[in-house]
Formats: C-alpha cells, sequence, structure tokens
C-alpha cells in the first residue's frame, strides 16, 4: 500500500511579498527611463511614488507570511526573503532622503556668496536653454540657515589670473558634464565673468541650473557658485553637495596650471 505524502503548500503572502517587489522594482526601472527621457517631472515622481507603495506592501506581505509559516509550516522562506530584501533595496534610497529631509533645512537654493548670491543670467539663449525658468531670489532669513547645515559651502580662491581662473572653471563644468548655456570672460568695466550651466541629478536626471561668477581680486580670482534646483522645495543636500564637488575639481584643475 502506498503511502502519499502530502507536502505543504506555498504560503499564499510569500508568493504576494516577491510579485510585489519584482513588480515595483519594474516600475521604478520604468521611471528612471521615462525621466532619461525628458518625461514631465511630475509625471514621473508619480511613479517612483507608485513604485514605493509597492515595495511596502511587499514588506508587510513578508511579515504577514513569516508569521504564517511560522504558525502553519508552510512553504516560502525563500520567496518571502527575496521579496524582502529586493524590496528593502527600493526603499533604502527612498529612506535615506526622508533623513536628510529631517535633518537638513527646506532649501533649493545654495550660494558660496549668501549676502550677493551670483545672479542667472537673462540673455537670450540662456533663458531659451532654462524654458524661460530663472530661480527665484530666496529671503535673507532663508539663506543664513544655509550657514548652520553646509559650511564647507564657501567662496573658492584661486591663485590664478582671472582669463586662467576662468577658463579652469570652464575646463571642470565640461569635466563634470554640465551643459554651459551663456559664458562671458571676465573683462569690461567691473571685470566680472559668468558661467551658467545645467547639471542634472545622478539618479533621476532632472535638470537644476547652476550659474559661477569669476571675480578678479588683486594677485587672485575669488570664485562664487550658486546652484539652484526647479523641481520641489527640498533638495536633501544635492545643491551643496555638487558645490563642493565642484570645488575640489576646480582647485585640483587650477593646481595643475
Amino acid at each position: 500500500m502506498r503511502h502519499l505524502i502530502i507536502e505543504e503548500p506555498f504560503s499564499e503572502s510569500a508568493i504576494w511579498a516577491r510579485r510585489l517587489a519584482v513588480f515595483a522594482a519594474a516600475v521604478v526601472a520604468t521611471g528612471l527611463v521615462l525621466a532619461r527621457l525628458g518625461l514631465d517631472p511630475t509625471a514621473v515622481l508619480a511613479v517612483i511614488g507608485s513604485a514605493i507603495i509597492l515595495a511596502c506592501l511587499a514588506i508587510l506581505c513578508a511579515g504577514a507570511a513569516g508569521v504564517e509559516i511560522w504558525q502553519t509550516g508552510r512553504k516560502g522562506v525563500g520567496l518571502l526573503l527575496g521579496g524582502a530584501v529586493l524590496a528593502v533595496l527600493l526603499l533604502a534610497y527612498p529612506a535615506y532622503l526622508g533623513v536628510q529631509a529631517v535633518r537638513l533645512p527646506v532649501l533649493n537654493d545654495i550660494s558660496t556668496d549668501i549676502d550677493n548670491p551670483p545672479a542667472f543670467s537673462l540673455s537670450r539663449k540662456a533663458l531659451a536653454a532654462r524654458h524661460g525658468w530663472l530661480p527665484p531670489a530666496l529671503p535673507a532669513a532663508a539663506r543664513q540657515a544655509q550657514n548652520d547645515a553646509y559650511p564647507d559651502v564657501q567662496p573658492i580662491y584661486l591663485d590664478l589670473e582671472a582669463d586662467d581662473a576662468y577658463q579652469a572653471v570652464l575646463s571642470t563644468a565640461a569635466a563634470k558634464h554640465w551643459k554651459i548655456i551663456d559664458a562671458i570672460p571676465p573683462g569690461g568695466r567691473l571685470g566680472i565673468g559668468h558661467v551658467d550651466a545645467i547639471a542634472h541629478g545622478m539618479i533621476l536626471g532632472f535638470a537644476d541650473d547652476v550659474t559661477i561668477r569669476i571675480w578678479p581680486l588683486a594677485g587672485e580670482t575669488r570664485v562664487d557658485v550658486r546652484s539652484a534646483s526647479r523641481i520641489g522645495r527640498h533638495d536633501f543636500g544635492g545643491n551643496a553637495a555638487r558645490i563642493e564637488s565642484f570645488a575640489d575639481e576646480l582647485k585640483t584643475e587650477a593646481e595643475a596650471k
């Protein structure tokens, strides 16, 4: 007489944990592709937001599956762990942004000169490249909050003549793959030069605006940088990080001259 071996079925919650996590990953990938294709940022953020909700549901299903497997002995530990790990990975960056949002002031426009920030170019070609967008001026109180949050964002002083500093700025901006949309070398009555550029975020690739002022001084040149986000009220520290990275590379470029 044969004895039938009845295997325990898989936990439905574990199955759904993996399904939701995989679907969330696919939605994130779709959002990233749409962002790189230049889709409206609001629509891209809606896609990414739906992926975050799916990942959270996958975590909940994984938790329910853990309880179910423990109590009933059903199969599905591998599905549970796979879904949970994938969901946690998808939620890691949004969680980091959440921490940054709590830790940092609500700013989306950072400058090395908070008293007299560099002005963005109003030339026809610059406005056309920005599609008419001009970052609004921040009140003085908002800029003062920058000092405590980003003490390393300071004016850049180069031991170069203004023309050499201007060339170093152009080289550094190009090395960082910024799109230069307007550039005027130092000269004229005030001797001040400027460079306007468009930079893109590393993850979603949204456009941010950068303006750089080259200010000749006695025996050196002062460079001020202002970086402003087009999307959202909070940049999560992105503009300050961009300025600090640019300053480091610019100093290296200047030392090589």
